[in-house]
């Protein structure tokens, strides 16, 4: 369980990332929210909304004039950089309304006044804040790394932006004067959904490792639920394994005794033989257990079935970035060869070949984009989620303890439910064998006696006289019990029939599943320790001798493809090996 990983400042910018692809969004959510609401207008709201891209150009343009590469201050620069660049436009925008509601129509002279007005405070607003930020960008001490790319990224949008915006922004505002009559009816509410719907979208992927798929699954799967269910519905069965009779009342009045009228009560009750009522109970106790046992088979083929979806999603990846690889050196191919054909260096047969081969790569990714679809939707049915998530896998290769040891299987889960099955046929005919005891009976009766009795006394209706009953019912036709006894016994054949079975399918499973792991192992380890390295070298002196032109396109590209081939067959064969590795741990599952 123990591996090596390797951090630094990369992985902090990896993660950094994911932070900013939500904090980014929501930023510029929360501009246009406030735009919206400081003019009550999306029109007005989205033409200040342009200095934004207009902003992000200078940002970008700076950092790639000093050579500076994306970084997460940089990233902080350019949030800090859409508040401020805003600014201008609100600048412009609210000078321009009130020139409009001072009675002014003419467009053209709103737009020329208003800006000839608001030009010192536009380039106020862009000064202040890039000198302000000047020091940052020059400067060499401690934190300087953090501090210049944060600061290049605002002075240089902040100047571009202005310079565009004085220009960009009026044509745009005559733009939408003319040519939206009608105020578009957009509540705030409808704004506020559109905030939540996008920011659960930019949350709807998340990265999850193999043992946390798992434990969802186990925990949130339908089927295992059912299951459970199944289990608590045995439990509760148990307290009905006891089931008595009903009691019987009986009351008599008439000339019972005698020709006076008399009453007569009684009350009655049978039962079986208490041996009955306890075979009973042991055997709701046996189906409870096989019912417990039936859960760990579902657990069981679930942590299966998610595992092979699981790295059938990492082998799709796989496969992508391959055929991404190729497209980009048959692109660069493709580049190259327009280029010789344009110049006449070559004929067209050269420029058709890197184009079939780029139109075959983007047939492949669209196939590629249609199966991680449907898997993804398997994998969100295992785990009963409406999140999309993404397969985190350490090593795309599954490791595995090689030892063959066929005594692992007899704790599977399959098993267990086939032995507790046995189980359940054995208790099942004792059961059937107790029912031949005799049925026993038992009542309680009172009655009046009116006249002289045998002692020569009279008696009124007020005297009361009781009695007790017992019995026994004795099964003299048991023909039809014992017939259910002979096919219980059978029943106890078919179980062990069948654990005999299963056991030796599970065993020839496991054998069979052992020897495609080796096979397989050993063809990753020959990709491993040969033929990805030959296909490096294949790669490199095809690109070699092509570029020298010592091989001709056709070579190079049969070349090309032999050592794509290569790659592509490694991520079949680690496929395959992960698929025999977990069916050799469902198999071994307990």
């Amino acid at each position: 369980g123990y591996y090596v990983t390797y951090g630094g400042a990369f992985e902090n910018l990896v993660a950094a990332k994911k932070r900013l692809l939500i904090a980014v969004p929501i930023s510029l959510l929360l501009i246009f929210l406030l735009l919206y609401f400081a003019f009550n207008s999306v029109k007005h709201g989205l033409l200040i909304y342009s200095a934004i891209p207009l902003s992000a150009i200078g940002g970008i343009l700076f950092l790639a004039l000093r050579g500076m590469p994306f970084s997460i201050s940089a990233g902080i620069g350019f949030i800090a950089l859409f508040g401020v660049a805003v600014l201008n436009g609100i600048v412009l925008i609210s000078e321009y309304n009130r020139i409009k509601k001072n009675g002014e129509t003419d467009l053209k002279n709103i737009v020329l006044q208003g800006t000839k007005n608001r030009l010192r405070p536009v380039l106020m607003t862009a000064l202040v804040a890039s000198l302000g930020f000047l020091p940052m960008a020059l400067s060499n001490g401690a934190g300087a790394e953090v501090q210049r790319p944060l600061a290049t990224v605002v002075i240089g949008g902040l100047l571009i932006a202005t310079l565009l915006t004085l220009f960009v922004l009026p044509i745009l505002y005559i733009l939408f004067e003319k040519g939206f009559k009608s105020k578009p009816i957009i509540t705030i509410t409808t704004i506020l959904l559109f905030v939540v719907f996008t920011f659960q979208n930019t949350n709807a992927q998340e990265p999850i490792d193999l043992p946390k798929a798992i434990e969802n699954a186990l925990k949130n799967n339908l089927t295992v639920k059912n299951e459970k269910l199944t289990a608590e519905y045995q439990q509760k069965l148990k307290t009905a394994a006891i089931d008595i009779p009903q009691t019987n009342l009986i009351g008599e009045y008439g000339q019972i005794n005698s020709f006076y009228n008399d009453t007569r009560f009684g009350v009655s009750q049978s039962i079986n033989f208490p041996t009955v009522y306890a075979k009973q109970k042991s055997l709701q106790n046996e189906t409870y257990k096989s019912s417990i046992l039936d859960i760990a088979v579902k657990e069981a083929h679930l942590k299966k079935k998610v595992s092979e979806v699981f790295y059938l999603l990492v082998y799709l990846q796989q496969k992508q970035n391959i055929l991404l690889q190729n497209d980009s050196i048959y692109s660069s191919f493709l580049e190259k060869a327009n280029l010789r054909f344009a110049t006449g260096e070559t004929n067209i047969l050269e420029k058709t070949t890197a184009e079939s081969q780029r139109g075959q790569i983007a047939i492949q990714l669209n196939q590629l984009k249609n199966d991680n679809e449907i898997l993804q939707l398997q994998f969100q049915l295992l785990l009963n989620t409406t999140v999309v998530y993404t397969p985190s896998a350490e090593n795309p290769k599954m490791l595995f303890n090689e030892i063959f040891d066929t005594s692992a299987i007899s704790k599977h889960p399959n098993l267990q439910v086939l032995q507790q099955q046995k189980e359940i046929s054995a208790v099942n005919t004792l059961l059937e064998k107790s029912k031949l005891l005799p049925n026993l009976n038992i009542g309680y009766y009172t009655m009046s006696m009116k006249g002289t009795g045998a002692d020569n006394f009279s008696y009124n209706s007020s005297t009361r006289f009781n009695s007790v009953q017992f019995g026994l019912g004795l099964p003299l036709f048991f023909g039809s019990q014992k017939a259910k006894i002979n096919s219980s016994k059978t029943l106890e054949l078919i179980s062990e029939n069948n654990y005999q079975i299963g056991l030796q399918i599970l065993n020839m499973e496991y054998q069979s599943a052992f020897k495609q792991y080796q096979t397989q192992l050993q063809t990753v380890k020959y990709f491993e320790e040969n033929a990805l390295p030959n296909a490096k070298t294949i790669t490199k002196t095809a690109n070699q001798q092509f570029a020298n032109g010592n091989i001709n396109y056709l070579e190079w590209t049969m070349l090309i493809n032999n050592a794509v081939s290569i790659q592509s067959n490694y991520s079949d064969a680690i496929k395959n090996l992960n698929q025999s590795i977990i069916q050799l741990h469902y198999l071994t599952s307990k």
